[in-house]
């Protein structure tokens, strides 16, 4: 399915989802959303842009190999968990930093480094997955 008007859509349209997938990741804590469906998205932005092009286009463009991004986005998310024991808090517990950086508070959570692992950790696997399937084609 390699057409050309799908070839010439799917670079914008790729960076659209992705772009979207981080607006949905950011927002999924006080909101519907979240690291899940920011991945799932993120997938598919990488899936669609590997139907387009190949999937040597695609490895070549990812600086990171998606086994190694789950990987770090697993780490990221047991170590915002172990952070909470470190403050004498049960596992897991949610821990908020609000510095002021030029007049403006910046909430910072563990609760937003968790919600970051689980999104590198799906599109890291979800990617390897997708990517491995349009290869055997």
């Amino acid at each position: 399915m390699s057409t050309l008007i799908f070839r010439t859509v799917a670079p914008y349209l790729s960076a659209l989802m992705i772009l979207f997938s981080v607006f949905v990741l950011l927002r999924g804590h006080n909101e519907p959303g979240g690291g899940f469906i920011g991945g799932l998205i993120a997938a598919s932005a990488i899936a669609i842009y590997g139907i387009a092009y190949g999937v040597e286009t695609v490895r070549r463009a990812m600086y990171i190999h998606p086994n190694s991004l789950a990987g770090f986005g697993l780490l990221i998310g047991a170590l915002s968990g172990v952070a909470a024991i470190f403050a004498g808090e049960p596992l897991f517990t949610g821990l908020w930093w609000i510095p002021v950086v030029g007049g403006v508070e910046i909430p910072l959570s563990t609760v937003m480094t968790f919600d970051i692992g689980v999104y590198l950790v799906v599109v890291g696997s979800l990617s390897s997955i997708a990517l491995t399937l349009e290869e055997t084609d």
